[in-house]
């Protein structure tokens, strides 16, 4: 009796074993008696937004672990009046065939009427495939769309510089609208003043500007050649489609020296003997819009020359005067006949230095030609004397 009693209970173990193991080794062979392929519907942005009259779309996917197959498609809750319609490489579909490991991948295109309310409106995707249907919530939200509009400003409008300054303004140009624009670019400014566009470095005229962006503009003013000092106002204005905008903008021209360097009946040529001063007249003359100050009066020379200014420096010289001065000028004793160049230079404080180049003709001494005249006649008669002479023998 006992060793029955053993042997029914080994083999209610061995039966209980035998019914845990096999669920496991249905587990290990691959699929389970419990489990269903499944199938997964979804976009990576299901809630979106859009401006009235707008259409929008939403990119989905289909995916399946089972068995490959067609897919139904269909749209519950959506708006009266709205339409919506799926698309698959362009073209409108029903269905969608979907296979294991190869996503299919379609769209779904809403269109609301042109006279829907603002708001957020729900409505859903159902996608039926042969073991069931799968759903998808979407959330569309509808906003008033701004007017366009444009808004133009510098923080420097105004700058002062020279007339041979070029002028550039930084100008922020925004479109504060819901519309993309082009947008044209026109300037205003006194005659002979230049206007020039430039964005990223490249000459504009009209530029693209979308919707709530902003554009940087350079604007650069040229003045015309002898532009005199004073204030110079200047607008620029942006036209896109119906609306513009403008910034107003000021260039400060400030007087500038411009010297000249002559001479009094503007013969730039003179005459000089060999180791001896000879004084020379020149006149500088300022021809610009402002005082020059503090010129200093130089010159280049041939080597071992020397070049002194009586005055070597003028204080002021106001537009439109000129002064004379006395350049002595000294050949070199080592300096034969001929031509020279010498260059005298006006540098003032506040302006580029200006220069002219005189032509010096070195000639030799009247003394040493009076010399060298009588050696010549000592020559003549030792000569004649020795002819008489030997010429008797």
């Amino acid at each position: 009796m006992k060793r029955i009693s053993k042997i029914g209970l080994l083999v209610l173990v061995l039966a209980l074993i035998a019914t845990i193991g096999a669920p496991m080794a249905l587990a290990e062979g691959g699929q389970t008696l419990n489990s269903t392929p499944t199938l997964a519907f979804f976009t990576k942005f299901p809630a979106q937004e859009i401006g009235v009259g707008e259409s929008d779309s939403f990119s989905l996917t289909l995916r399946t672990d089972g068995a490959p197959q067609v897919v139904q498609l269909s749209v519950q809750d959506l708006p009266d009046g709205w339409t919506g319609i799926f698309k698959g490489k362009g073209r409108i579909i029903k269905a969608a065939y979907v296979e294991p490991d190869d996503d299919t991948i379609i769209d779904f295109k809403v269109t609301p009427p042109k006279d829907v309310e603002p708001g957020t409106y729900h409505f859903t995707l159902v996608a039926t495939g042969k073991n069931g249907s799968t759903e998808l919530p979407l959330d569309l939200t509808i906003k008033d769309k701004l007017p366009p509009k444009l808004e133009m400003h510098t923080d420097l409008p105004t700058l002062k510089g020279t007339p041979d300054t070029t002028f550039r303004y930084n100008v922020t140009l925004k479109n504060t609208g819901d519309e993309d624009l082009t947008v044209n670019l026109v300037g205003n400014a006194p005659g002979g003043i230049n206007l020039n566009f430039k964005l990223s470095g490249k000459d504009v005229t009209s530029i693209p500007v979308p919707a709530n962006e902003t554009k940087r503009i350079t604007v650069e003013a040229k003045m015309y050649s002898g532009t005199p000092a004073g204030q110079y106002p200047l607008q620029v204005m942006a036209e896109g489609g119906s609306v513009e905008a403008s910034v107003d903008l000021m260039a400060v021209v400030t007087g500038q020296p411009k010297l000249i360097v002559t001479a009094p009946d503007g013969r730039l040529s003179a005459d000089a003997l060999v180791n001896k001063k000879t004084p020379i007249k020149v006149i500088v003359e300022n021809m610009g819009t402002a005082p020059a100050r503090n010129i200093k009066l130089t010159a280049s020379a041939p080597t071992g020359w020397k070049v002194e200014f009586d005055p070597a420096e003028i204080e002021l010289l106001n537009a439109d005067k000129q002064m004379e001065v006395t350049a002595n000028i000294q050949p070199s004793d080592q300096a034969i006949a001929g031509d020279y160049m010498v260059t005298v230079k006006a540098n003032p404080a506040d302006a580029p230095v200006q220069s002219t180049d005189f032509r010096i003709t070195v000639r030799t001494s009247t003394m040493w030609g009076m010399v060298g005249l009588g050696l010549i006649a000592i020559a003549v008669i030792v000569v004649g004397l020795a002819v008489v002479r030997f010429g008797r023998r």
